[in-house]
């Protein structure tokens, strides 16, 4: 004989969990999570020194929902360290370039990886590298043949490209471009043409970074690095999102990018004094488990449960 069961509830209930990896662990999901929202952002670019230093372009950020885990299960998360600093100039390899920042990695079954930002160009190697966003490029602050100074370009959906510093004819002085950010590109430095204020020809800005909710606050991630000042000039400044401002052009040093926002790190500008880059801030993972609250109850009209109980089928 069949048995009604009365009065029942069946709660599925779990709380909302958000999980910050400042640096490289594993990150298990709760019993009942089936699916996840994310910010994933890698290292920024390290800033290149003088003369004049491109910005480092900022860690890629990728944000999403939706992406499918088992509840109760471990998964990988790997943070991204930000690029070195270039340093030294004429005559050193690569002619004082920053460092690309490394990836940061997600290591649900869908993975989802970012990708580190590009390094800032320096004198040897004015081309700023390609990356997460892009780095800008570096000069020797003048028209020099044979010296091409082409962006770093940035990943498509995760960032923007750095800026060019190519001169339009002989003639023309400038500081460095700057590095490409989440939400824009670096900015090129005004070219000059020569003589005109040495104080006037600044550094390029770097790009703006984006804005995520994930943490509970607002928080701007992954903003580009400042190109470096022309000789006592300012350095270009750094995007918002924790971009490094470029050095100033009286040999004061660069910033570098702040941690955990993956921005880029500022370029070098002109000696005597501290010449060299920024280093690129680390990246961070942010892992966001929904509140679950479903509550289930079987509910009877009385008619029922006087049936129910008369014939014998009814139990607390």
């Amino acid at each position: 004989m069949p048995r009604l069961i009365g009065a029942v509830l069946n709660p599925e209930y779990q709380a909302e969990q958000i999980t910050t990896f400042n640096a490289s662990g594993t990150f298990t999901t709760q019993p009942k999570t089936t699916e996840i929202e994310y910010l994933v952002v890698a290292g920024g670019g390290g800033g290149a020194s003088y003369y004049y230093g491109g910005g480092g372009g900022a860690g890629g950020m990728l944000t999403g929902t939706g992406n499918p885990v088992s509840g109760g299960s471990p998964y990988p998360i790997t943070v991204g360290g930000g690029g070195a600093a270039g340093t030294g100039g004429p005559g050193v390899p690569n002619g004082g370039s920053g460092a690309k920042g490394s990836n940061s990695v997600l290591g649900t079954p869908t993975p989802i990886t970012s990708e580190g930002g590009g390094y800032g160009g320096g004198n040897g190697q004015p081309g700023g590298g390609p990356g997460g966003s892009g780095g800008g490029s570096g000069t020797v602050g003048f028209d020099q043949p044979g010296f091409p100074a082409s962006a770093g370009t940035g990943v498509p959906g995760q960032g923007n490209p750095g800026a060019e510093q190519n001169f339009p004819g002989p003639g023309f002085q400038s500081g460095g471009a700057g590095g490409g950010g989440a939400g824009a590109a670096g900015t090129s430095a005004t070219k000059y043409p020569s003589p005109s204020p040495n104080p006037s020809k600044t550094g390029g800005p770097g790009g703006n970074g984006l804005a995520s909710s994930i943490s509970g606050s607002s928080v701007t991630y992954a903003g580009g690095g400042g190109g470096g000042g022309y000789y006592q000039a300012a350095g270009g400044s750094g995007g918002t999102g924790g971009g490094g401002a470029g050095g100033p052009g009286n040999g004061g040093p660069a910033t570098g990018g702040t941690t955990n926002l993956g921005g880029g790190g500022g370029g070098g500008s002109h000696p005597p004094g501290t010449a060299d880059g920024g280093a690129g801030g680390s990246g961070v993972v942010i892992v966001k488990e929904a509140l679950i609250n479903q509550d289930t109850s079987s509910c009877w009209d009385l008619r029922t449960v006087f049936r129910a109980v008369k014939a014998g089928n009814w139990t607390n």
